[in-house]
């Protein structure tokens, strides 16, 4: 029990609705088109929702959070991640347009960004000091990622599989996939525009891989 009030006395109503909020928002839709999607009535997330008749302020089901997380087919990292992007505030990033990245000279070998030629834009906070802006450029990438989107990019957190990632090939190639299955011997990735094919990446052919940890949308 003293736990649970911890927790509650940390999270606020206020959070839980602005992810929501953001999830939507990602996803190129109003929280009602989200609610919609999802299976639910679409005034679940409606703002008169969020209050009851008496005043009190109500949180969203874990039922309604967990069918608009795979409406959106987003994590409940992802989700937690958006929580945090209303309480951290934000920071400056080194900021490269995604069609630059496969250039020598922008990332050290461990994927860190390294080097000149990075701008810089202002973003939420991320928790990982080499976390780098990409800016997606083209609609190679529709309806997840649309032309002038900019992605945070995590070199320091770990990857699970279902997670959006930036990988770059020994040869040079970067591509930002979903990934599927990870193995010592293979990097199975899909592709998050339907038209375009999946890719099976041999381990020692990927220079490195980073999550994505938020999009500007």
């Amino acid at each position: 029990m003293a736990r649970q009030s911890k927790i509650q006395r940390n999270l606020t109503h206020g959070q839980v609705w602005a992810a929501l909020d953001r999830l939507a928002e990602r996803a190129g839709m109003s929280p009602s088109g989200l609610a919609k999607r999802s299976g639910l009535d679409p005034t679940t997330f409606n703002k008169s929702k969020r209050t009851a008749a008496d005043g009190r302020e109500r949180w969203p089901s874990t039922e309604s959070i967990s069918k608009a997380l795979a409406a959106t087919n987003s994590s409940i990292d992802t989700f937690v991640q958006l929580i945090g992007d209303g309480a951290r505030g934000v920071q400056s990033v080194p900021l490269l347009g995604l069609a630059q990245a496969g250039s020598g000279g922008y990332f050290d070998d461990s994927g860190f960004p390294a080097g000149k030629g990075w701008d810089e834009v202002t973003l939420p906070s991320a928790s990982d000091e080499h976390a780098y802006a990409l800016e997606i450029s083209g609609d190679s990438m529709k309806p997840a990622y649309r032309d002038g989107d900019i992605i945070i990019v995590s070199p320091g957190t770990a990857i699970r599989r279902g997670d959006r990632v930036v990988v770059k090939t020994s040869g040079g190639e970067v591509m930002v996939k979903e990934l599927k299955r990870r193995t010592t011997r293979t990097l199975e990735l899909q592709s998050l525009n339907p038209a375009h094919v999946d890719r099976t990446l041999d381990a020692a052919d990927v220079a490195w891989i980073a999550r994505i940890i938020w999009a500007s949308q």
